[in-house]
């Protein structure tokens, strides 16, 4: 047996080994702890931590107004008119309480119910996590008619809290102004889209509050002001102005031992669910006691007037709760003291009694609300039962697909070329658009590790159908049971074979419009796979550049004219630039011997390149499919996918001048 002191290289492991990060010197080396990754999603999150702590104020009373401005050089100023941070000497640290603030993890008002009964931010990290993970911070404090500042770099204090002013009387407030650190970030670029959704979303949730969002990177400064003062009302309509509402939005309010709930849901005429739930203005992703109150509460209340009013008219017909999900448009918004959350992502509530509170609140509103309201009840109902029926001939259809999968040799789709190891960490599929491309894709890959299932043309727009309908498609059975995980509620993440899923289509209008069926359906049916990463989009090149036996790929115009410049820097060919450009736009022949292909599909491609450009993992770019914001998300799946025509031609009016190619 090998000495317990000594490491795998022989050397000795001692004490000096030991290491002990201090202060904030703990973020800056494992940021992803603190705030996710540091890619686009830890950048905004930074945002999310200031604006926080405004909307903390804003729930104990002390703040109506925040101000959010992205400035030219990438940095955000976020200011409020709450009652600052306490500048006076901390008792126990000798210094001024805001630097105690600012450079201490777990420092903070949230811990003491005296200060703060509700907040988002109980571990008490979010800005000293920011200061830690920016170049430079400014803080600046508006509080007993004085103005107090300190500036930090990387975390540190550049010098002690200074008195720089005085306030007019009644004025406070603190503004957090800092530039995120690029040797941390991946990406430094804030999106104003990204912001704005969460914004509009914490006014919707906080109706007594303004936000007022400035964008100034660009010469025509961007400006929009969030303010619903019909609260989660607005916000339902919001979520569903693109479909056909049956009912008009139901709202409940209550409390009940220091939990404040608020439910505001409607039906609409789809057939998918768009539930979201909220816990002190914190999006619980994964719901939780209140998500799980909620669902018993709406079940058994319309079930039991559903049989008390004899709504049901065949026996053999009984509602379930997931019956009740079809059309479904609600938030779930509740303020808990002392909320128990699964980590520092807060992503689901682990409250046991938030369960009885939600389901007493809702079951006692909503039973009045039905009895006062009988044919907004008959209308839900009749939608409900609809959806049982559906349910009912999905489960035969089930059945006939297991039945026919057991009397044949194997379960998996006849078209798969499946990969020979079985650890599915190990392994990825490739959705390929057509069987041309697919059997390309079979040819170049490799196959101990890549699986291909070709599809054949477009799979069925699962955004409008029941899922009796969805499992009757053949294109979506494949894909079902290739991944070998089901769906909806019986979806299994243990049981997925591949670690990553690739949908690989011609960058052309039917390639993205075949992608866009493709995720919808993910996120209609199996929305887990997304959220834990393993969906992605392969990247094919737009472009090949030869020159005598040269080959390059270019995956955009601005990487074509690099290969370009690169390729004449090489061989002293720059002279007559225009030309050149004319030459390109009407041969795809420049001078220099430089000659341009854009690929219009992967069947273009043979095998070699196809592996070269796309499919082989020491080269290939993959795009990683995430939802930082389900609520967007559903949101511009109904545009693109539902049955408004004017929402979706608004949205290819506004995006148009993104697109570079199109071919008709």
């Amino acid at each position: 047996m090998a000495n317990s002191n000594q490491k795998n290289d022989g050397r000795t492991y001692t004490e000096e080994d030991i290491k002990v990060l201090e202060g904030l010197e703990a973020v800056r080396k494992r940021p992803a702890m603190y705030i996710g990754d540091i890619g686009s999603r830890g950048l905004h999150h930074l945002v999310y931590e200031i604006v926080d702590n405004s909307i903390d104020e804003a729930l104990a009373g002390q703040c109506d107004k925040i101000d959010i401005t992205i400035l030219k050089d990438n940095s955000v100023r976020v200011v409020d008119n709450g009652s600052g941070i306490p500048v006076g000497k901390h008792k126990d640290r000798g210094v001024s309480t805001l630097e105690v603030v600012m450079t201490l993890l777990h420092a903070g008002g949230k811990f003491d119910k005296g200060a703060y009964k509700v907040s988002g931010g109980l571990h008490g990290v979010g800005v000293s996590v920011v200061n830690a993970l920016s170049e430079w911070m400014v803080s600046e404090i508006k509080r007993d008619g004085k103005v107090w500042k300190q500036e930090y770099e990387r975390g540190a204090p550049k010098g002690p809290v200074q008195e720089i002013g005085k306030t007019a009387k009644g004025e406070s407030g603190t503004t957090q102004w800092f530039k995120p650190d690029s040797d941390i970030f991946k990406v430094t670029e804030y999106m104003w889209n990204i912001l704005a959704e969460r914004m509009r979303e914490l006014a919707f949730l906080n109706p007594q509050i303004t936000i007022t969002m400035r964008d100034e990177r660009e010469e025509e400064v961007l400006e929009e002001k969030f303010h619903h003062k019909d609260g989660l009302v607005g916000f339902v309509k919001h979520i569903d102005a693109q479909r056909t509402a049956l009912v008009r939005p139901i709202l409940v309010t209550g409390e009940r031992d220091d939990v404040t709930v608020e439910i505001c849901f409607q039906y609409n005429s789809g057939y998918s669910e768009n539930l979201f739930s909220y816990v002190n203005d914190i999006n619980t992703r994964e719901g939780g006691t209140h998500l799980s109150g909620f669902r018993s509460a709406l079940t058994r209340t319309l079930n039991t007037y559903a049989q008390k009013n004899k709504l049901i008219k065949n026996d053999k017909t009984s509602l379930s709760g997931d019956d009740y999900k079809e059309g479904l448009t609600g938030v779930i918004s509740i303020k808990v003291p002392e909320p128990q959350f699964e980590g520092q992502t807060k992503t689901k509530l682990g409250n046991s009694e938030v369960e009885g509170i939600v389901r007493s609140i809702l079951g006692d509103q909503l039973g009045l609300y039905v009895e006062q309201n009988p044919k907004v009840a008959k209308r839900v109902i009749e939608k409900v039962v609809a959806a049982a029926e559906a349910r009912e001939a999905a489960r035969k259809s089930r059945d006939l697909i297991r039945r026919k999968n057991a009397l044949e040799s194997s379960s998996l789709p006849g078209k798969l070329a499946d990969c020979s190891i079985q650890d599915p960490e190990l392994c990825e599929i490739f959705l390929v658009e057509g069987d041309s491309a697919g059997g390309s894709a079979k040819s170049a890959r490799d196959r101990r590790t890549q699986a291909i299932l070709p599809l054949r043309g477009k799979i069925l727009n699962v955004q409008k159908a029941r899922i009796n309908k969805v499992l009757e498609n053949n294109e979506v059975r494949a894909i079902f049971t290739a991944l070998g995980v089901g769906f909806g509620e019986t979806l299994d993440l243990e049981k997925l074979r591949y670690g990553k899923i690739i949908l690989m289509a011609d960058a052309d209008v039917d390639g993205a419009h075949i992608r866009t069926l493709i995720l919808t359906l993910f996120f209609n049916y199996m929305r887990d796979l997304i959220e834990e990463g393993r969906v992605y989009l392969a990247m094919p090149p737009l472009y090949k550049i030869k020159k005598g036996k040269r080959e390059l790929y270019a995956f955009d115009e601005k990487e074509r004219e690099d290969v370009i410049s690169r390729l004449r820097k090489d061989t002293k060919a720059r002279s007559d630039e225009e030309n050149d450009e004319q030459a390109e736009e009407e041969t795809g022949r420049l001078k220099g011997g430089i000659v341009i292909s854009r690929f219009k599909g992967l069947g273009e491609m043979n095998p070699d390149q196809l592996w070269n450009t796309t499919m082989n993992p020491e080269k290939r770019i993959l795009q990683q499919v995430t939802i930082d914001n389900a609520q967007a998300a559903a949101n511009i799946f109904e545009t693109l996918m539902g049955d408004a025509v004017e929402p979706r031609r608004a949205f290819i009016e506004q995006n148009a001048k993104y697109v570079k190619n199109l071919d008709v």
